[in-house]
């Protein structure tokens, strides 16, 4: 068994996998590919781990890594010093990092890290009681760089064409996905963002995920659109921050 197949068996009681706050989390703990991993546990032995972190490597940015966790600080105020500890032998000092952390973490993320951007997600999940799907003959199904499908509609500008709305995928896990939007400025309240999402929750129903849409909390458009499509706020919220450790306080 190799080191990371032991290491995803001692977190996995950490993560709840079938719950929208535990979403991504799980997908980079158990799902991103092999060689884009690296898991550091606590204790480093034995069957069952008290907290770990997850470094993966993504299209976000090819020098920041994403950084995502469960420590032992959920343990109490007896876990403090040992999430720290985590954490220092995880990410060396300066170490510039994207940080998905939940919000019960945020003291402690605070003390040790330096911060230089945040902002806070609500984690929506379709309600399939209220989604309707949207037709469109615009939308095209391609591929993203990450392998995952994408929809799109595209315009053409001086002959060529041009995406001016996209919906794709962040992650897929064997229980969610996570649908991202883009549309051009000049392209909105059309509802082609609407409808190369409907394109995209579609695919995902087809396919056996529950669709999640994680949005800034202070976007009033898309949050407007997450409601027009049939999302719910699930009541999760995700803090996603560009950081390096530095500055620690000790406990």
């Amino acid at each position: 068994m190799s080191q990371l197949v032991s290491k995803r068996r001692a977190i996995r009681h950490l993560l709840r996998e079938q719950d929208p706050a535990d979403g991504m989390a799980a997908y980079y703990a158990f799902y991103h590919p092999d060689e884009k991993t690296n898991i550091v546990i606590m204790p480093e032995e034995g069957a069952r781990a008290d907290g770990y972190v997850a470094v993966s490597r993504t299209g976000i940015d090819l020098f920041r890594p994403l950084v995502t966790m469960r420590l032992p600080v959920d343990q109490g105020p007896q876990g403090y010093g040992a999430s720290l500890a985590l954490l220092r032998r995880t990410l060396g000092p300066g170490m510039p990092v994207f940080l998905s952390v939940p919000q019960r973490y945020m003291p402690l993320i605070r003390a040790v890290f330096d911060i230089q951007a945040e902002e806070v997600l609500r984690i929506y999940a379709l309600d399939t009681r209220r989604f309707e799907p949207v037709i469109n003959v615009l939308v095209v199904q391609s591929t993203g760089a990450n392998g995952l499908p994408t929809y799109l509609i595209q315009s053409r500008q001086d002959g060529e064409p041009e995406t001016v709305a996209m919906a794709s995928l962040n992650w897929l896990s064997p229980y969610f996905g996570e649908i991202a939007v883009m549309t051009k400025p000049e392209y909105r309240r059309q509802g082609w963002g609407q409808s190369v999402v409907s394109a995209m929750v579609q695919y995902l129903l087809e396919n056996g995920r529950t669709p999640l849409y994680a949005v800034n909390e202070n976007n009033r458009p898309s949050v407007q659109l997450a409601g027009n499509i049939g999302f719910t706020d699930s009541g999760a919220r995700e803090y996603l921050l560009q950081a390096s450790i530095g500055g620690v306080k000790e406990a």
